[in-house]
């Protein structure tokens, strides 16, 4: 009997794609979460599918407030709290307050792997403090939510340069020369020229703008520049503009002429009557 040939070349896969992803698939028997597609495949941000996933994985009751993820993730509060609130608008992440037994308020995070799903009862506090204010029992939730999505708005059309402030648009080019990390592409520039437009309307210069916005910045950027740009024009309170002074008219007011009563000279007075002279021989002569 002739030996196995173990050298010999394996026929290749008729079914493997030419390019593209190969999947290689392990069945797991434990530590998994299963995922929709819908989710998984979401086009848009991927720090918002990076945490919907992990709050998927996460057991009941771990803590998934924005200190927590932030403590778990590299990105900063800014793309986490976008994350959120594109989760809750997508139906994957409900925020609800709800009066417990002891009257106290709590929110309740709830996560649907598919939107639409169905809506939990409201469980009592598992640790009720027994000396706390009694309250009324709380509201009835419904067992099912709607099953009929809410319309979803068409897209607003993304600003353009063209259409900006073009002072503006200098103003936030010159941020680069100040710090070079402040590099924006034209779509963040467009995007953040009517707020400086707003604070150029309101009386703030250039130089000004500029201090306000380069000045105390971190040493290393948890997000984009562009993020930390856009919450400073929208929280940085604006200064008061410089007190004007009031316009003085400094040539004094020309009195019309008018003829003495007495001499029938010409005098410049508010009103017709006697001339400086007429009026100084008339007390003269009276004093005598």
């Amino acid at each position: 009997m002739a030996d196995s040939q173990f050298n010999a070349r394996l026929r290749a896969d008729a079914g493997a794609p030419a390019s593209g992803v190969i999947h290689v698939r392990t069945r797991l028997t434990a530590d998994f979460t299963v995922i929709s597609n819908a989710l998984a495949q979401r086009r848009g941000s991927a720090v918002t599918i990076g945490v919907a996933v992990y709050i998927a994985s996460l057991p009941d009751g771990a803590p998934v407030s924005i200190t927590a993820l932030c403590a778990h993730f590299t990105e900063g509060e800014i793309l986490i709290s976008r994350a959120l609130r594109e989760l809750e608008a997508a139906g994957y992440l409900e925020r609800r307050r709800v009066r417990l037994p002891t009257g106290r308020i709590r929110t309740r995070t709830y996560f649907y792997g598919v939107p639409g799903g169905r809506v939990p009862r409201p469980e009592p506090d598992p640790d009720p403090d027994p000396e706390g204010p009694s309250g009324p029992p709380p509201p009835r939730e419904p067992d099912q939510r709607p099953t009929t999505a809410p319309a979803t708005a068409e897209p607003e059309p993304s600003p353009t340069l063209a259409d900006a402030d073009p002072r503006a648009v200098a103003v936030l080019a010159a941020l680069h020369r100040v710090d070079p990390r402040l590099l924006l592409s034209v779509r963040e520039a467009a995007r953040l020229a009517p707020a400086v437009s707003q604070w150029l309307t309101a009386g703030l210069g250039t130089v000004q703008i500029v201090k306000l916005l380069t000045e105390g910045l971190p040493d290393r950027f948890l997000t984009r520049p562009a993020g930390i740009l856009a919450y400073r024009l929208r929280e940085t309170p604006l200064p008061a503009p410089p007190l004007s002074p009031p316009h003085r008219d400094e040539r004094p007011a020309v009195l019309p002429f008018q003829t003495c009563d007495g001499c029938e000279r010409a005098f410049r007075a508010p009103e017709p009557g006697r001339c400086r002279g007429c009026r100084s021989e008339s007390r003269l002569h009276a004093a005598a």
